[in-house]
């Protein structure tokens, strides 16, 4: 098993955000995504702020938040920072994600005599040269160095299963969130008792991740220490015509360069788990940044890290002297892969659909990847949830599976149009009082007009629900509580005939209109 250390920036994508806004450190942040939050710093954390909230409620508890949008890029490219001082101090350092970067703990530990020695200096390094703050744990294999890390530890070697042991299940997200979910309801809330159970009976009850997952919780890597030989000739090279100095400029060569790669691993049953991405420039300078990825990189995975890098090189302060003319991808670490399936666009088609494959391709290199999403079917209750859009050419996994049973979805017919923001509406009684939702999820009165984002009132013809999603319920943080009514309005021939109502926070808003 591989000991290594792991240096981990807390919040670093408020860290990040924070620093392209010129925020005070100590000044509330959040970063959100899609009306969520995704990250807080501990300034949000101590008003009450945490992730998965939404915006409004967010804002509500911190007025003084700042609230910031999440930029994987932007993420990357402040990290570089991090990894290039951690690489003054031991060579070979492996960017996990951004804000965690790993090295082997053999060389700094024989130098400085101690792992606690190697810990204290790596602190001090990454203060001294990136201007951030850091935790170090050191243990055996990655995700135990990884949750030494959060809490400042080195681990003795050999005992990493017995550190892991009292750590509840919650640390296995978000990879395995689902399977989270399940042992929680099943009474196995700690690391120590899933990993107690036999491995064949997880494999034969939970699937093959839950095995890589139980591994995992055992403190062994996620597979096995055999790793297959990779050949010589994976190695992906781009020679651009001219000196590339501009990150938009070789984004598109990238995606193509991360393609290859992939067919060319693919053609070898091998996928890759660790990618060294190089470069040379005009001058002659040297390039070279290792990224570690927990599941075989998909071509969409390399071609994030590979303009996440460039980003970091082409923009960062220690910028190269002059233009890259040599892009090189190396697979540095390789296992089995599994069987491949060509989607939409991939091989056997016919002309017409490879030119609009390269078309939308080519569109997501001048727009960025979100300029071109593909619908996925999904599940959900409503009918927003119910489509994942996912960048063209990403793997198309919905964002909750759409064939579990989902009690309190909306039946049939879906609306056939939806609204990209909430729309405010008021639903009235007879005597023209708000009409609510109980606490039992039952109406307050009987709905005679609905008035939608301040207009006039319209009378109701016919209304069905209401459909209750009280969600998430045992972790208070996400826990969402909604109701959803069809009405039926009187003919307008400028406004839509029936309208979905749902109900949250006590206020009534549209969800989608039917044609």
């Amino acid at each position: 098993m591989t000991r290594l250390f792991v240096v981990w920036c807390p919040d670093w994508p408020v860290v990040a955000a924070g620093a392209a806004a010129g925020l005070p450190l100590d000044a509330p942040a959040a970063v959100v995504a899609a009306n969520r939050v995704v990250a807080v710093n501990a300034a949000a954390r101590a008003e009450g702020v945490g992730a998965g909230m939404r915006r409004r409620e967010s804002q509500g508890r911190c007025p003084d938040l700042a609230v910031l949008p999440a930029d994987p890029d932007r993420d990357a490219r402040h990290f570089e920072r991090v990894a290039a001082a951690v690489e003054r101090l031991a060579p070979g350092v492996e960017v996990v994600r951004p804000g965690v970067v790993a090295v082997a703990a053999k060389g700094p530990a024989a130098y400085f005599a101690t792992e606690a020695a190697v810990a204290e200096k790596l602190i001090d390094q990454v203060a001294a040269h990136a201007d951030a703050e850091c935790l170090v744990g050191a243990a055996d294999g990655l995700f135990a160095a990884t949750l030494a890390a959060q809490r400042g530890l080195v681990v003795p070697a050999g005992r990493s299963a017995e550190f892991l042991s009292p750590l509840g299940v919650r640390e296995l997200l978000p990879e395995h969130a689902e399977l989270v979910d399940l042992l929680r309801r099943l009474g196995l809330h700690t690391l120590g008792a899933f990993g107690a159970l036999p491995e064949g009976a997880v494999a034969s009850r939970f699937g093959v991740r839950a095995v890589l997952a139980h591994r995992l919780a055992r403190g062994l890597e996620q597979r096995p220490p055999a790793r297959r030989a990779v050949p010589d000739d994976l190695v992906a090279t781009h020679r651009p015509d001219t000196p590339v100095e501009r990150v938009d400029a070789v984004a598109f060569a990238a995606r193509g360069l991360a393609e290859r790669l992939h067919e060319a691993l693919a053609g070898h049953g091998l996928a890759c788990t660790r990618l060294a991405i190089a470069a040379t420039t005009e001058r002659g300078e040297v390039l070279r940044r290792v990224w570690r990825c927990a599941d075989p990189l998909t071509p969409a995975g390399i071609a994030d890290r590979v303009r996440w890098q460039l980003d970091g090189w082409l923009r960062g302060p220690d910028r190269p002297s002059a233009g890259i003319t040599e892009l090189r991808l190396e697979p540095e670490e390789v296992v089995d892969g599994p069987a491949l399936q060509l989607g939409l666009w991939q091989g056997g088609q016919d002309e017409r659909a490879l030119r609009a494959g390269r078309a939308m391709v080519h569109v997501q290199g001048l727009l960025g990847p979100g300029a071109v999403l593909t619908p996925v079917p999904s599940g959900g209750r409503g009918p927003a949830e119910r489509i994942t859009l996912v960048p063209w050419g990403d793997e198309r996994a919905p964002a909750a599976p759409p064939d579990r049973p989902w009690p309190g979805s909306l039946p049939a017919p879906s609306p056939s149009v939806i609204p990209p923001a909430p729309v405010a509406a008021e639903v009235l009684a007879d005597d023209g009082r708000p009409v609510g939702v109980s606490g039992r999820f039952a109406l307050t009165a009987t709905p005679a007009a609905v008035a939608v984002a301040g207009g006039p009132a319209r009378a109701v013809v016919g209304w069905a629900g209401p459909w209750a999603a009280d969600e998430t319920w045992w972790h208070p943080p996400a826990a969402r509580r909604r109701a959803r009514l069809q009405v039926l309005l009187a003919p307008d021939e400028h406004e839509p005939a029936a309208y979905l109502l749902v109900r949250e926070d006590r206020k009534w808003s549209v969800e989608g209109m039917y044609d």
